[in-house]
């Protein structure tokens, strides 16, 4: 992904047709495979300097494939009165350097930090173990099971990385669902019984925190579904993954 800024200098005369112009020549934008988002910004400090920022696909996908696609003429048609208003327009590559600010809490400090996640996993397996479809998985795992699951989950929604220090990251995890033939009813047990366990804990109990903690949950299930089976040939290195609120952030008002 590359991003394209655009500096514009408006007359704040004209800035109510600037953005409807913009607003309609969005259209293009949201249907073109090249792009990946977009957003306009006004300058409070100066209210006639716009910054327009589009995320691409590549740099060939934005000057080839979207100037010689389609959607083109369209976006064209709309901004065409004010590209004599462009100061700067330039790509730009993404660095590793970003990352969240502290206005929005980690879904982990939400959940209730690492105690709160232990808790979850102590009562989901000793469930786990009472379940006859699941039983079979689990009934010969460690005694610090629970407590890993937990260590990745809190690493997985924005805390500490002590699966990755202690544990070996990604590549540990992903070797313990090799050829377990796990099915799909098993996984939808797994996914009901954590759910109930979420509850019977008290995690948050927010549509926004449980909704994007089920999107994880769902996500990971399915991964392990895939990657168990007979056949699988899943990537064993890969960078852990990070879960957020995404779009849906935490509701504080």
């Amino acid at each position: 992904m590359i991003v394209e800024y655009i500096r514009y200098r408006i007359d704040p005369a004209e800035s109510g047709a600037f953005e409807q112009a913009y607003a309609r020549a969005a259209a293009s934008l949201a249907a073109a495979p090249q792009c990946v988002d977009y957003e306009l910004s006004r300058c409070v400090d100066e209210p006639e300097w716009y910054v327009l920022r589009i995320g691409w696909t590549s740099t060939d996908d934005h000057m080839k494939g979207f100037r010689g696609g389609e959607h083109f003429p369209a976006f064209f048609a709309e901004i065409k009165p004010y590209v004599q208003r462009i100061e700067e327009m330039r790509h730009y590559e993404r660095t590793p350097v970003r990352g969240a600010g502290g206005s929005v809490p980690t879904m982990y400090a939400w959940a209730g930090g690492g105690e709160a996640l232990a808790r979850l996993t102590e009562v989901f397996y000793t469930n786990v173990l009472k379940d006859d479809l699941l039983r079979p998985l689990f009934e010969h795992m460690a005694p610090d099971h629970p407590k890993w699951v937990a260590i990745w989950l809190g690493e997985v929604f924005g805390g500490p990385g002590r699966y990755s220090g202690e544990r070996g990251g990604y590549h540990h995890m992903v070797r313990q669902h090799l050829g377990k033939a796990i099915t799909e009813a098993q996984r939808r047990r797994w996914v009901s019984l954590l759910m109930d366990a979420a509850d019977e804990v008290g995690l948050p109990d927010d549509p926004e925190f449980r909704a994007a903690f089920a999107s994880y949950i769902e996500w990971g299930t399915r991964i392990a579904l895939a990657n168990s089976q007979p056949d699988a040939k899943p990537p064993l290195e890969a960078p852990m993954p990070h879960w957020s609120w995404g779009v849906a952030p935490p509701y504080t008002g």
